[in-house]
């Protein structure tokens, strides 16, 4: 026979566990100094000029 699960508990774990995922996230996003941002940006747009510049034409 399995295991008894408190389906509450189990509930309230998971939100916990995704809510300290989504912050993790919006630290690494939002933890940056403005140069850091501009240059992920820059290297961002960069990187997608080249890669539609390298697209051949049909």
């Amino acid at each position: 026979m399995g295991e008894i699960v408190n389906l509450n508990r189990f509930r309230k774990e998971r939100a916990r566990t995704e809510a300290k995922a989504a912050a993790a996230a919006n630290r690494a996003s939002h933890g940056r100094t403005k140069a850091d941002r501009t240059k992920a940006d820059k290297e961002r747009t960069r990187a997608e000029q080249l890669l539609d510049g390298s697209k051949l034409e049909d």
